[in-house]
């Protein structure tokens, strides 16, 4: 049997256990529902007590909307932030951390590294299976937006070669990421820093036109603007990277002897094999550190991992809680209707058809308030994917999953098996007290 289950689809085990979740309130509603009719009475009091019944329905709306939302933006953004590292196989940079210069050179946050020589970089990007080898240079920002320092291959690369207008072609100009507020034929002048402490004169006379604009890739690469490297160590002061008979030259190869340096070296093989044998050659001790910015991505999610499990138990314990209100919250509004269930009783209406209609109306609500809940959650989930890539700038998508669904699946059964209890409560109250409320 085990083996039988291992080899079905994945798709096929998630809905299989989405029916294994919900098969026992399938068994209760088809043992209490047995032979009666209950639902015109249940819609006749649904209607009586229309107010008390929205205002409970949109409580476990909310509950389990905002449980199914958390749980579905952890994953969206796991996915989000593996997708900005696609484009970055490889990063060589000096001896560090390897999480600060991944958030460095994969997400832009600004980071004082040291730098890689000219030696260095000629040994990476001279290397036989090195098909991009794109120095970055940071440090200067126009607004919000990051002025980085690379290639014209590595610009081409990231945005899968698609520009709106054209490559530069000189020192003076840019391409502007898809979310940066700078059109074609717009000029700037970088500042030196980021942020508050951006000093903006200090570039004075930097002018850079914007000649073309990247595609957007869902990555902080799309709040860029990615000038040739020349022009970052120009203004600087720390010359092209060139020797003089080349002074004038854009791109590779650079000279390793004015080679000004650079924190970190993205790295492109097109073979998989290729791009571990390079990690291995150019991890060397107290020279250079290569890295996968994947796997240290992957070493993050362990800690996601871990933290996926307080919220998933988190959410089963408010879930829990959800379902203990839903108790009290069904025998309070039960007793709303407490003289209607004993007029039914006084009339010889038969115990178990009491109990069917008590427990239907439950039930509706809450299959009702769960099925809102869905609908919540993908809302929660849409607007909290909306705020993070806003603030992050990274593409941030939370379509609902499995998981969740597993998660509402288990709480509708756990309620609609809880909710026997007030159905046998108002069984047990007496007729007479009832008829005279």
């Amino acid at each position: 049997m085990i083996a039988l289950w291992d080899n079905l689809p994945a798709f096929t085990q998630d809905i299989l256990f989405t029916l294994l979740l919900l098969a026992p309130s399938f068994v209760v509603g088809v043992f209490v529902l047995h032979g009666y009719a209950p639902w015109p009475l249940v819609r006749a009091i649904l209607w009586r007590f229309r107010g008390s019944s929205i205002l409970f329905v949109l409580l476990i709306a909310i509950s389990v909307g905002m449980g199914i939302g958390l749980l579905a933006q952890e994953r969206g953004l796991r996915r989000g932030t593996a997708h900005a590292a696609d484009k970055f196989d490889l990063v060589v940079s000096a001896p560090g951390s390897e999480m600060t210069v991944m958030m460095a050179s994969v997400f832009l946050q600004p980071s004082d590294m040291p730098l890689l020589d000219g030696e260095t970089y000629n040994a990476i990007a001279n290397h036989e299976n090195v098909s991009i080898a794109a120095p970055l240079a940071f440090g200067d920002s126009y607004g919000t937006a990051s002025v980085i320092g690379t290639t014209a291959q590595f610009a081409r690369y990231l945005a899968d070669d698609q520009i709106d207008g054209r490559m530069w072609q000189s020192a003076n100009e840019a391409l502007a990421g898809a979310l940066v507020p700078l059109a074609v034929g717009d000029s700037f002048t970088p500042a030196h820093g980021h942020g508050d402490s951006a000093e903006e004169e200090a570039h004075e006379g930097a002018d850079l036109v914007v000649v073309g604009r990247l595609a957007p890739t869902g990555t902080p690469w799309d709040r860029a603007i990615l000038v040739p490297v020349e022009m970052v160590w120009t203004v600087h002061g720390l010359g092209t990277g060139h020797d003089p008979q080349h002074h004038d030259q854009i791109g590779p190869p650079f000279d390793p002897q004015t080679f000004p340096g650079t924190p970190a070296v993205v790295v492109r093989s097109e073979a998989l094999w290729a791009n571990y044998a390079l990690r291995s050659e150019f991890t060397r001790d107290r020279e250079t550190m290569a890295f996968f910015p994947g796997a240290v991505l992957a070493q993050l999610y362990q800690v996601l991992g871990d933290v996926r499990q307080v919220m998933s138990i988190m959410a089963v314990v408010t879930q829990v809680l959800v379902a203990a209100a839903v108790l009290l919250g069904l025998f309070i509004i039960s007793r709303l209707f407490h003289r209607q269930i004993a007029l039914l009783r006084a009339l010889g209406a038969p115990a178990r058809f009491v109990f069917s209609v008590v427990w239907s109306f439950g039930a509706t609500l809450l299959v009702a308030g769960s099925a809102l809940g869905l609908l919540v959650g993908f809302g929660a989930a849409a607007v909290l994917s909306k705020v993070v890539t806003a603030r992050t700038d990274i593409l941030v998508t939370a379509p609902l999953g499995m998981s969740e669904l597993h998660l509402l699946a288990g709480f509708v059964s756990i309620t609609l098996l809880l909710s026997l209890l007030p159905a046998a409560i108002v069984l047990r109250q007496p007729v007479v007290p009832g008829l005279r409320a």
